[in-house]
């Protein structure tokens, strides 16, 4: 006699081992994003490169060039993160990772990625700050980023608790 249950309550247990495998769908869309944001960043930087070698580029503005492009590899880099924490929470917890981005819940997930977003919000205010904004806009966006962070912060500590 086989040990695994049979009829309609054994196929209802197995439902969550095979769809599992349509977090794949996200999985798979996050990576591409990542990869496709990766390059585009890299031509970009090449370009800026170039007009920057030419003469055609003010340090300031390749400063500013720089600092936007940073974020939009940070950003890459949450889709990358996001992908491989869906990967390793649903289809398979023993994909070969550094311990730094091991994942084995959502809760890893979560202090991950606001830790990131926390970065890509301070790089996107130091571009603001470069590009020189009006004070009080500046101000304004300053408090709002602090809001931000403050309420991740709290999500995150009553999270654990």
């Amino acid at each position: 006699m086989s040990d695994q249950p049979s009829g309609p309550s054994g196929f209802s247990q197995k439902i969550p081992m095979y769809t599992r495998f349509v977090i794949a769908i996200p999985v798979l869309g996050l990576f591409a994003s990542a990869v496709t944001l990766t390059v585009m960043a890299a031509v970009e930087t090449a370009k800026i490169i170039g007009h920057a070698v030419v003469g055609e580029l003010l340090k300031k503005d390749a400063v500013l060039e720089f600092i936007e492009l940073a974020d939009v590899f940070l950003l890459a880099t949450v889709l990358y993160i996001m992908s491989l924490g869906l990967y390793e929470l649903f289809i398979d917890d023993s994909a070969p990772l550094p311990d730094w981005l091991t994942i084995h819940s959502l809760d890893d997930l979560k202090v991950k990625l606001v830790g990131v977003i926390a970065v890509v919000l301070a790089v996107s205010f130091l571009g603001s700050v470069i590009k020189g904004i009006e004070p009080q806009a500046l101000a304004y966006q300053g408090v709002g980023i602090a809001a931000v962070v403050a309420a991740m912060g709290y999500f995150l500590g009553s999270s654990k608790h």
